[in-house]
């Protein structure tokens, strides 16, 4: 699902200063515009500078650092481009405490879009047999496209007890395992989730659409493991050269983007009413402790429960398809759950700001949590290498697994890219395509691609997108998650 409401932003770019603060590190200085609080900071290196000073998206960046309570400065990760208020890549953290607020902007409408990744004990020799109709009964078997609804049907009185307890509702159901549950971010359930904040106008929304893909950018991957580039942090996430590993890609669907729709109407006046001055209407909110700002996190958390569950049946269903093509229980062909990070949320989390720690609000729109190694909050078992972070690229390039790196707390509260970014408006890639086919280019390039709609190929070619392998460079450079394995695509099926 695109995040915003127009496919393209307005056409004209960037016109305020941009200074180089190191070799992957641009600042918007908050002098540059009365009523900025702190600066911006942009992740990126030269290569990316050009799209970046014709791109609307980094005055996204700095009208973010006008919100009130904002800590250190508002950040863009190597991947942004324009969005709903924030851009795809914004982050920033509030200070509840000094009237810090919360922006559904900041969340975006697609609330915990995300991914996880499988991996499995097959090889590239197990699946190229079996490929082209592996990617077909996927197809087939799982729900993909615009307001497609699945076989796992909700009543609402179990949607609300699903947003409530997140992955761990389904366990109790035998839709996920003991991993399934400790491997996921949070453990598959946002705490302090409202469902009773959630309209029945999404709850009809979401009734039969969890365990669903969607459209737009989501897809489910078969990949297999390129190379690897840190030898001790892939074996401790399981992984090595040459193995099959499956990404999904997906989020709360029409449920979640009902509930951004809902709270941005419900929050309309908040800011006259609370004296806020916003240089974007899109960046509505309110203060994180007020009734107003407290709804919406209640609604929003509701929402990103129902996300990991989507996931959740979305890898159950994955798993089924492998084990009826392959003829052997999903079980023998070792497909495990490594991790599963959301990238569009807003949460509460302690973070060292200046000499004092303090509870934030961290909002992270296209962008991924990345705690370093040692961090209570990474599962114990990769406690000792650091958070995985998946890095989902276009479908005709790579994907990559790296890890949180040393620097992300205090760069970045934590945070670093959410894929390779768009560079191509879903408009400009379908006009780029025509006269071409799309599922040929991919197929020769070694990749079987299926599709609902011509169209969704068109949106979502390789050419839409910027060079992942570029993006994770800066990241890596700059310390905020650091490489550990690089994913080629074999198939894939979308929208």
């Amino acid at each position: 699902m695109a995040d915003t409401i127009r496919d393209t932003p307005p056409d004209r770019g960037f016109a305020g200063p941009l200074e180089p603060v190191d070799e992957c590190t641009w600042r918007i200085p908050k002098s540059s515009r009365p009523g900025m609080l702190v600066d911006g900071l942009i992740f990126a290196d030269e290569r990316l500078i050009p799209q970046l000073r014709s791109d609307r998206a980094v005055e996204q960046v700095a009208n973010v650092a006008f919100l009130p309570g904002i800590q250190t400065a508002s950040l863009a990760m190597p991947d942004i481009h324009w969005g709903y208020g924030f851009c795809i890549g914004g982050v920033c953290a509030t200070d509840p405490a000094v009237g810090g607020v919360v922006s559904p902007g900041g969340v975006g409408y697609d609330i915990n879009c995300g991914v996880r990744l499988m991996r499995t004990n097959l090889s590239l020799a197990d699946i190229e047999p079996v490929l082209v109709r592996l990617v077909n009964q996927l197809l087939q078997d799982v729900p993909v496209g615009v307001g497609q609804g699945g076989s796992h049907v909700f009543s609402p009185a179990e949607l609300r007890m699903l947003m409530q307890e997140g992955v761990p509702f389904l366990k109790a159901r035998g839709l996920a395992t003991d991993d399934d549950v400790a491997l996921a971010e949070a453990e598959g359930c946002i705490a302090d989730a409202r469902p009773e904040f959630v309209s029945d106008r999404a709850l009809a929304r979401g009734s039969d659409q969890c365990g669903t893909v969607g459209a737009g950018n989501h897809f489910i991957e078969v990949q297999v493991v390129d190379r690897v580039e840190d030898p001790a942090a892939a074996s401790a996430f399981g992984l090595h050269a040459g193995q099959i590993c499956v990404l999904i890609h997906s989020g709360s669907r029409g449920l979640g983007y009902q509930v951004c729709d809902d709270s941005l109407r419900a929050l309309r006046d908040a800011p006259a009413k609370y004296g806020m001055s916003l240089p974007d209407r899109q960046l509505v909110c309110a203060p994180v402790e007020s009734p107003e700002g407290q709804h919406y996190l209640g609604g929003m958390r509701a929402a990103a429960n129902y996300a990991f569950c989507n996931r959740q049946l979305l890898m159950w269903q994955v798993r089924e398809v492998f084990a009826q093509v392959l003829k052997k229980p999903w079980h023998s062909l070792g497909m495990e759950l490594l991790y599963d990070v959301a990238h569009n949320i807003a949460k509460l989390e302690r973070h060292q700001v200046g000499d004092t720690r303090k509870d934030v609000c961290v909002h992270r729109k296209g962008a991924t949590r990345a705690f370093p190694a040692g961090h209570h909050d990474i599962p114990e078992r990769y406690r000792a290498v650091g958070q995985p972070v998946i890095i989902p690229g276009d479908m005709g390039r790579a994907s990559w697994v790296l890890r949180g790196g040393p620097r992300s707390m205090e760069r970045s509260f934590g945070t670093t890219c959410h894929g390779a970014g768009r560079c191509l408006s879903r408009t400009a890639a379908t006009k780029a395509a025509r006269r071409r086919n799309i599922q040929e280019e991919l197929l020769r390039g070694g990749v079987v691609a299926r599709c609902r709609s011509r169209e969704g190929l068109a949106e979502e070619q390789p050419q839409a997108y910027k060079d992942v392998d570029i993006v994770v460079e800066v990241v890596h450079r700059a310390g905020l998650s650091l490489k550990v394995a690089r994913l080629r695509p074999l198939g894939v099926i979308k929208g």
